[in-house]
């Protein structure tokens, strides 16, 4: 299909790191457009933070951009995720272009749904207000939705990264939703998983994502299919049987069988269990493992 006859979009704008309730509003609010018009639901997300040009100071993200378009097309509906490349380019581009030769050009936006703190175009001289006129001008929709609240906090990516950080799995899961999540190919490890009598999945965190507090989380391993398994997740660089400093999940799924490698998981990280340490032995370390998987069953059952 050419451009020109290309469906229309309704857009949400924002970075969208971890898909927070805060960033729900904004993606409801597109659902609830594109159901009423016909249009189809969309976002526009980038690569990597603006801030980390911008500012020149990145910060560890909760979410790799995989994620961040699963999230929004499995919890909230979005059929089109628009992950720009956000370089000089991008950076330098006038606010009015970014709407209208980028969003309503390109993307063909016929609404646009953007937070209440929304800066976009050189130097972040869009906002919400500037964004809410051309629009009118432009004649195309746009809502601006405010700040979203939880407890008398201010739902942001900010203070879910802290918690993450924390290993406080439980209330970053109020925050955002859902579970925190990490999907990666599961790569080759050192297959001691299975000389202990647990065969282990391992996946390394992408470049630039924030790596949860070292220890063992409750953890669900869902797989493309949609299958999803518990499991007991060690975060951090295994101590008992690895004199290395290379950070990875190793997941130990409870009650399965079968080969994983090369394939595509998402681990969703639910409590964390305890922190990491070293164990005496392997036998030790079994011991707890199969505690752990005890206390993964109790928490999942309760829940």
């Amino acid at each position: 299909m050419d451009r020109e006859n290309a469906a229309k979009h309704v857009i949400a704008l924002g970075f969208f790191d971890g898909v927070h309730l805060g960033h729900g509003a904004l993606l409801r609010r597109v659902a609830e457009v594109a159901e009423r018009t016909g249009l189809t639901p969309a976002a526009v997300t980038f690569d990597v933070h603006p801030e980390s040009l911008i500012l020149r100071s990145p910060q560890p993200l909760l979410s790799a951009p995989e994620d961040r378009a699963d999230l929004m097309r499995r919890c909230y509906g979005i059929q089109d995720v628009i992950v720009a490349r956000f370089d000089k380019q991008m950076m330098g581009m006038p606010w009015r272009s970014f709407v209208t030769d980028y969003l309503v050009k390109e993307h063909r936006a016929a609404h646009l749904v953007a937070g209440h703190d929304f800066r976009f175009g050189y130097k972040g001289e869009g906002n919400p207000r500037r964004l809410s006129a051309l629009c009118g001008a432009l004649g195309i929709g746009c809502d601006i939705i405010p700040r979203v609240e939880r407890d008398g906090i201010t739902v942001s990516s900010t203070y879910i990264r802290t918690l993450v950080a924390q290993g406080e799995m439980e209330r970053a899961m109020e925050f955002l939703g859902h579970p925190h999540t990490l999907t990666n190919t599961v790569a080759h490890g050192k297959r001691l998983g299975s000389s202990l009598g647990f065969p282990t999945v391992n996946l390394r965190f992408p470049k630039g994502v924030l790596v949860p507090a070292y220890g063992v989380y409750a953890c669900k391993v869902c797989f493309e299919d949609g299958e999803s398994r518990m499991a007991v997740t060690n975060v951090g660089t295994r101590p008992t049987v690895d004199d290395g400093d290379e950070v990875n999940a190793e997941g130990f799924i409870l009650d399965f069988r079968g080969d994983l490698y090369g394939r595509s998981i998402r681990m969703e990280f639910y409590r964390r269990l305890r922190g990491e340490r070293k164990f005496p032995s392997l036998d030790a370390l079994r011991r707890e493992v199969m505690k752990n998987a005890e206390e993964t069953r109790d928490y999942f059952q309760g829940t």
